[in-house]
């Protein structure tokens, strides 16, 4: 018996879902990215509300949401470094990739097609659009990559406690 559980032990934790270091190292600059994205995404979208706060005028609900998002991904990021959060953070990932899919589709819709004509503030968000698309891409990738990594290499344990074998 003691073999055979020892065997066992040493067969799961070989064959985990979190995988090697080689398998991390992807992930932890993906992670990397996301977060530096998140950042610009908060600094880009913050300068309109904070010019709206200062002009006491109502600050649109579609900047206040860029900004959440933006602060919302920056903290997930680095909270997905955590080990014990990986397994399946495909999932967040997923909804992440949802959300910025429908931030960049809200700012794509007004800034993609519109003449900046040397406007300081439309020209940066423009760029702004961009920033939105490579964030909603990087959230897709870590989104896949987790998949493939928690489906296909989980060492045909079972999908819920991994402790038994498929």
């Amino acid at each position: 018996m003691a073999f055979g559980r020892a065997s066992l032990a040493a067969r799961s934790s070989s064959t985990s879902s979190s995988g090697s270091l080689l398998s991390k190292i992807p992930l932890w600059v993906l992670r990397f990215l996301q977060f530096v994205f998140a950042i610009t995404v908060i600094a880009l979208y913050a300068q309109d509300l904070h010019g709206a706060h200062k002009l006491h005028r109502y600050a649109d609900a579609s900047w206040r949401y860029a900004v959440a998002l933006g602060t919302i991904a920056a903290i997930s990021s680095l909270a997905l470094l955590w080990p014990t959060l990986s397994r399946m953070a495909w999932s967040w990932d997923l909804i992440m990739f949802i959300l910025f899919t429908a931030l960049f589709g809200l700012f794509a819709k007004i800034y993609i097609h519109f003449d900046a004509n040397g406007d300081a503030g439309n020209a940066r968000m423009k760029r702004a659009v961009w920033i939105d698309l490579i964030n909603m891409l990087l959230w897709f990738i870590t989104a896949v990559y987790g998949m493939i990594l928690f489906f296909f290499f989980r060492g045909n344990r079972s999908l819920h406690t991994g402790r038994a074998t498929v």
